[in-house]
């Protein structure tokens, strides 16, 4: 059995791969929520949704998010009675949050409709998301305080961070399955994610951390930098700021209370030394995931990191 955290285009292009290489059915996904943001009324949930396309095939393969062919009309259509749409919602994406919006209106639980959505796309993998209640990521910058979604997309990554918030995570619980599942897992998959805004805000969830703590030995991560730069995303612009060195090393130090292994870049393997100072047993891979095959590979390799 095996249990992944995750969150963003990364982990799910990795999640990809890992259900080429094992049985979809073993496999359970903790999925950050923190991105999540109400738009036009409706409730949207970025990282749940990337993975779900992506492990469905369904996916815009040019951005990694959202679905493949998809057009713009209804949300073009908005613009003309002056409502902001700089958060792009596609036609048939949106068919997914008036459902998920309708659901959660009559009583149902983000963790019982996020299983109507996989169930509807036939994925194979369980998801969860990492909690039923709220947290949201709010970032400082030097005009004020911004939701996740306002300074990733609408300020395009820009305004310099001062810090990063979790807003609602002193009161947040693990969704049911979440603390089972990672206790139960021969092995805990930290996928290659930001691990400011991705992975921070999941293990925010009480609980969540101390039970990887409880399988440090069974816990491997992936790094999502590569010779010093994240590979897609605001890494940098995140890390940097926060006084985590943005390298492998600096994955390696967030990680190691509770990651016994972390998969790096082959390029990286320079920095092994660094990284096994730290009490984390370094891997060097291909961890660029340029395609499916990459993708698989690269699972391969991490599961055999703590085989």
């Amino acid at each position: 059995m095996i249990a992944a955290l995750a969150g963003g285009v990364g982990a799910a292009r990795f999640l990809r791969g890992l259900v080429q290489v094992v049985d979809p059915a073993d496999v359970t996904v903790v999925v950050n929520t923190a991105d999540d943001d109400w738009f036009h009324g409706l409730y949207v949930c970025p990282d749940l949704d990337s993975v779900t396309y992506t492990l469905a095939g369904a996916q815009n393969p040019d951005t990694g998010w959202g679905l493949a062919g998809e057009t713009f009309a209804t949300v073009d259509a908005l613009a003309r009675y002056g409502e902001d749409t700089w958060f792009r919602l596609g036609d048939r994406d949106l068919a997914t949050h008036l459902f998920r919006t309708r659901r959660l209106r009559e009583g149902a639980t983000l963790s019982e409709v996020t299983a109507e959505i996989t169930a509807a796309w036939g994925l194979g993998p369980r998801l969860l998301p990492m909690t039923d209640g709220r947290i949201a990521t709010r970032i400082t910058v030097a005009a004020g305080e911004l939701a996740m979604q306002e300074w990733f997309v609408r300020e395009r990554c820009e305004p310099p961070v001062l810090a990063v918030r979790f807003e609602g995570a002193d009161a947040a619980v693990a969704a049911p399955g979440v603390i089972d599942a990672i206790l139960a897992a021969d092995t805990v998959l930290v996928c290659p994610s930001n691990p400011v805004i991705s992975i921070a805000p999941i293990l925010a969830v009480d609980g969540v951390r101390d039970a990887l703590v409880s399988r440090r030995d069974r816990v491997v991560g992936v790094s999502p930098i590569i010779a010093g730069r994240p590979v897609k995303g605001p890494a940098d612009r995140l890390m940097g700021p926060l006084g985590i060195d943005v390298s492998c090393v600096g994955v390696a130090r967030e990680y190691r209370e509770f990651c016994s292994t972390l998969v790096i870049d082959a390029g990286d393997a320079a920095r092994v030394d660094e990284i096994e100072a730290l009490g984390v047993r370094a891997v060097t891979a291909d961890t660029l995931m340029t395609d499916a095959r990459v993708a698989a590979a690269l699972a391969r390799d991490t599961l055999a990191a703590v085989a």
